[in-house]
């Protein structure tokens, strides 16, 4: 039996004034560039990179607070919740490259917890944005600081920049870890207690 295969018909949304202004400013830069906009392989990428631009940074459009305040549960807990190895994507402001790892993330409750689904998308809203790695982890952490009221919380970020890694200096095996801490986290002991639970991702 011979079954019918469809066509594939991927559907996406992006503003249709933006998205055509972002083409026609990369085809000029395409040009100025000096290749040949015109040629098979790029007449459309300027129309791709502009729609790609935007879903890398749709994090813009995004509320992170909100997004905390709509799985907040009444919970009598008050040991440390741990959310490790979050991806991380974001784009390093000074030259448009990418930044990539990921990010630990722990909080002590204080009378409230939040869906652990939410912090994973409280992480990428701040990250799809032009962003550096140090601003990032203090976002993150300050969000869920005013969204729960907290214990403490604690951010560790670990990423690799293609700023450092395709250009400049070029070290291909760096590293950048960036933390932020709140409340019992910044008590030696509690802090050590975090590391020590992700300590196996840690450089």
């Amino acid at each position: 039996m011979i079954k019918e295969i469809r066509s594939y018909e991927k559907i996406e949304q992006y503003d249709t004034e933006i998205t055509e202004t972002l083409a026609d400013n990369y085809r000029v830069i395409i040009e100025n560039l000096g290749e040949d906009v015109n040629r098979e392989g790029l007449q459309k990428t300027p129309e791709r990179v502009a729609k790609a631009m935007q879903y890398l940074t749709h994090g813009y459009e995004l509320d992170p607070l909100e997004i905390l305040k709509s799985a907040l549960f009444t919970e009598d807990h008050q040991q440390m919740i741990v959310v490790k190895d979050i991806e991380v994507y974001s784009m390093c402001e000074h030259h448009m490259l990418p930044f990539f790892g990921k990010a630990h993330v722990a909080y002590i409750p204080n009378g409230k917890i939040v869906g652990l689904s939410k912090i994973p998308r409280v992480v990428d809203a701040y990250a799809r944005r032009m962003q550096v790695q140090e601003r990032l982890t203090d976002q993150i952490k300050n969000c869920i600081q005013e969204a729960l009221n907290p214990l403490g919380v604690a951010v560790v970020i670990e990423a690799q920049h293609m700023c450092m890694q395709m250009r400049g200096i070029q070290k291909q095996n760096s590293v950048t870890t960036t933390s932020s801490f709140t409340g019992a986290f910044e008590k030696d002991k509690t802090r050590k207690e975090f590391i020590s639970l992700v300590s196996n991702k840690l450089s």
